[in-house]
């Protein structure tokens, strides 16, 4: 009957370390879940990795710290620099320098550039009150050219065979 009750306690003991286990494996993977999503990016299995408290190479020091705790140290080292005189600051000049050579890489991209035509008409042709003021703009300065107007005309009667 003693030995009965020891396999009894074996067993259930043995029980409760697999429940255990299965559970800490569960947060484990919740956890790198969790990682997975703030992780800008694939996946990777070192983000996945063994079942320890260690972060991979490439998640230490700095960047393992979270992106508002970067942007205040960053933030600290350029205020320092303009206090202590070594901080490059751009003149208007220079700054339109470099917003046209950003704009000249961005603007050769073309499928990029069709996209935001295409976003901005579609955003501007959905208002009807505006693209009747355009209509009525185009019009007024079609017709107040005679001449223009006259051509079109005889145009018309040409294309009705009447001239």
């Amino acid at each position: 009957m003693i030995e009965k009750d020891q396999h009894e306690t074996a067993r259930n003991s043995g029980e409760a370390e697999d429940m255990q286990q299965a559970e800490t494996s569960q947060v484990r993977a919740a956890e790198a879940a969790e990682q997975a999503e703030e992780h800008e990016g694939p996946v990777s299995s070192s983000d996945l990795g063994p079942a320890t408290d260690r972060k991979p190479a490439s998640q230490r020091g700095f960047a393992a710290m979270e992106r508002d705790k970067q942007r205040a140290i960053a933030s600290k080292g350029g205020k320092a620099a303009h206090e202590k005189g070594t901080a490059h600051e751009f003149t208007p000049d220079e700054a339109r320098q470099a917003g046209k050579k950003g704009g000249e890489v961005v603007s050769q991209n073309r499928k990029h550039m069709a996209e935001i035509g295409r976003k901005g008409g579609e955003r501007v042709s959905q208002d009807r009150e505006h693209m009747a003021q355009i209509g009525r703009k185009g019009g007024e300065a079609v017709s107040s050219d005679r001449a223009h107007m006259a051509q079109i005309g005889r145009k018309g009667g040409e294309a009705r065979g009447t001239h």
